[in-house]
């Protein structure tokens, strides 16, 4: 696939927006559009999804490696890619956007605000374009952002030089706002943008320019087959646990066979060999869960010794309690020794480095793991508590500490990508 990299010039300059946009108008065009996202984010793919009807690939070189990010992106399916970036364009210092379109060679589509400017846009693009010429970034267009039509927009046009293209503009109105809350925006399927809203954006984006900019990246070196196990993997989706990469469930169904199920919805737990429990937002729905058969069923799983991983979400759900903001305290499985406490304020936002004490599920014992975390929970652990891993970067739950486990039980607040290896060592577990 051809694909482009949407950078923007700060956090909240209207990326998903652009992007949405951006997929609208190519898919009018008759074109097959692939989305990613820059970045650990699960809550941007799934706007993405909604409107290009496939998952969105997650490209990040510190979750992924610079060849895993490569062969993640040419797992993708269509005629082009957009690529949405994260925070600005060379903002962070594990995987930036900026790290992330070198990495692929892909041009960075630069989204600047166009509120109160004309001829500065063009100055503000040409600043990010030679901000780093040590590297290989290439901010070849800009799209303009809460731009006019007439005077305003031909005089952003008329400004840029050679080596910019103008890819076009997204016009100020209501409707493109798309609510947030604690962990970001609302999901794609709960506030997704009006279909006449992006109809009207994408109107204003110039496809065939866009389509010019594209490139091609290299293809990356084949990644080793690894066998299928004869094993069953239960994996968490509802409301309350959706915060999954599709590469993960690709890997599981590559080598085992998966089955969901939906706590929320008063699902049993399903004959498995191994439960995979992905983050999510189980404070929203902690009365429900508190009351669900699978949730009580998983404390007899552990105690049997299935392998169960947790993450963020999933170890909420397997701590003894669950508390929310309102403080009404809810039970959760009770497999892992910990209390959990929801806060106002995110108690953790990084990429994170974690070292295994000793052999555990996701990795053996020395080995590294790399993954993000995001929460606005802590967690109270008992005394007698036992973690299976040293955080060499980010907080973990307690102590520079995290994993905490019980039986062959992992709780983590770190999210991995299967091209850790997290999840194959998880199968060959079982």
């Amino acid at each position: 696939m051809k694909g482009i990299v949407i950078g923007g010039t700060r956090s909240g300059i209207g990326k998903t927006v652009t992007t949405l946009a951006i997929i609208r108008a190519l898919q009018e065009r008759g074109y097959t559009v692939q989305p990613a996202k820059a970045g650990p984010d699960f809550i941007d793919p799934s706007h993405h999804e909604r409107v290009a009807g496939r998952p969105s690939r997650t490209l990040d070189r510190w979750l992924q490696g610079e060849d895993g990010l490569r062969r993640n992106y040419h797992r993708g399916d269509g005629d082009i890619c957009v690529v949405e970036g994260v925070m600005g364009l060379y903002d962070g210092d594990a995987s930036s956007t900026a790290m992330v379109a070198e990495s692929l060679g892909l041009p960075v589509v630069l989204v600047v605000d166009a509120k109160a400017g004309m001829e500065s846009v063009a100055a503000t693009a040409l600043g990010f374009q030679r901000y780093d010429e040590q590297t290989d970034v290439d901010v070849a267009g800009v799209v303009a952002q809460r731009a006019h039509g007439g005077r305003h927009e031909r005089g952003i046009r008329d400004a840029l030089p050679d080596e910019l293209t103008y890819l076009g503009r997204i016009p100020p109105r209501e409707g493109f706002e798309i609510p947030d809350r604690h962990l970001g925006l609302h999901m794609g399927d709960e506030s997704p943008l009006a279909p006449e809203v992006l109809d009207d954006a994408a109107e204003h984006i110039r496809t065939e320019r866009l389509l010019d900019v594209a490139r091609t990246p290299p293809n990356p070196d084949r990644e080793p087959v690894r066998p299928a196990v004869d094993k069953r993997v239960a994996v968490a989706r509802d409301d309350a646990f959706r915060f999954y990469y599709p590469a993960t469930i690709e890997r599981l169904r590559e080598r085992a066979d998966v089955v969901t199920f939906a706590p929320t919805a008063g699902d049993e737990l399903p004959d498995c060999d191994g439960v995979y429990l992905p983050g999510g937002y189980p404070e929203l729905h902690a009365s429900t869960l508190e009351d669900s058969p699978a949730i009580r069923q998983l404390r007899n799983a552990a105690a049997d010794g299935r392998p169960i991983v947790g993450e963020c979400g999933g170890l909420m759900a397997l701590a003894e309690t669950l508390t929310t903001t309102d403080g009404d305290t809810h039970r959760m499985a009770g497999v892992l020794p910990a209390d959990v406490q929801m806060h106002d304020r995110y108690q953790a936002l990084d990429h994170v480095e974690l070292r295994a004490r000793e052999g555990t599920l996701t990795a053996g014992c020395g080995q590294s793991l790399r993954g993000h975390e995001f929460h606005y929970s802590s967690a109270d652990v008992d005394s007698d508590g036992r973690f299976a891993f040293d955080v060499i970067r980010g907080a973990g739950i307690e102590d520079e500490r995290d994993g905490l486990y019980e039986y062959t039980t992992l709780g983590t607040y770190c999210h991995v990508h299967p091209a850790s290896g997290a999840f194959d060592a998880f199968l060959e577990a079982m």
